[in-house]
């Protein structure tokens, strides 16, 4: 697998082309980003396992950090741009069940203290979005938002780079080593959305 994609894993803008993937997909959910961390970390399972690759393969630590961080700084973007995105994104959002629905348990979940919810829907497809473009049109303060959004983004890219990494380790640097490394991701979301749903309603 690496051979075919070595000109990407093998070179410091894997961190760059990660960075922006995870950064931009709160915006464009369709954006592959889980599937880009999970693959560069499989080259860095193979990095650690064999002689044959480059000695530039992605840093497991340095991998983290990139997407936790790039995912903190999109929810960021995506929260102020809602702040102030007034009457307009206030009608849309009204518009739309699942923003409003999201707005609710959001507001719940912060003024109990808790931000699960928030970690949570990291991991379920569009949640991320939902949450932080909901979290700013709602107003909520930034201090009670953004420390769990840290948090989620943190667990995400961790869950995902050792999914990858433990995949090549496991099942060799292969694609099936990948895939099933990304149907474990997409079998979390869907136990993200599943959790969210059974969650109860508030009052």
């Amino acid at each position: 697998m690496l051979e075919s994609v070595g000109a990407l894993t093998g070179s410091p803008w894997i961190y760059v082309m990660v960075a922006l993937s995870v950064l931009l997909d709160v915006f464009l959910p369709v954006l592959p980003s889980g599937v880009l961390v999970i693959t560069a970390a499989t080259a860095a399972a193979a990095g650690s396992a064999t002689g044959r690759v480059s000695p530039d393969v992605p840093d497991i630590l340095a991998l983290t950090l990139c997407a936790a961080a790039a995912s903190l700084i999109g929810d960021l973007v995506a929260y102020r741009l809602a702040w102030r995105g007034g009457e307009r994104l206030d009608r849309a959002i009204a518009r739309s069940r699942r923003l409003t629905h999201a707005q609710e348990r959001l507001g719940q979940a912060l003024a109990r203290g808790g931000g699960a919810l928030v970690i949570l829907a990291r991991f379920a497809p569009a949640g991320r979005s939902v949450v932080s473009l909901g979290a700013g049109a709602a107003h909520r303060r930034a201090r009670d938002f953004l420390p769990w959004s840290a948090l989620a983004g943190l667990a995400w890219a961790g869950y995902s780079v050792a999914l990858g990494y433990f995949g090549g380790q496991w099942l060799g640097a292969t694609w099936l080593a990948a895939g099933v490394s990304v149907l474990a991701l997409c079998g979390a979301g869907a136990g993200a959305v599943y959790v969210v749903r059974r969650a109860p309603k508030p009052a």
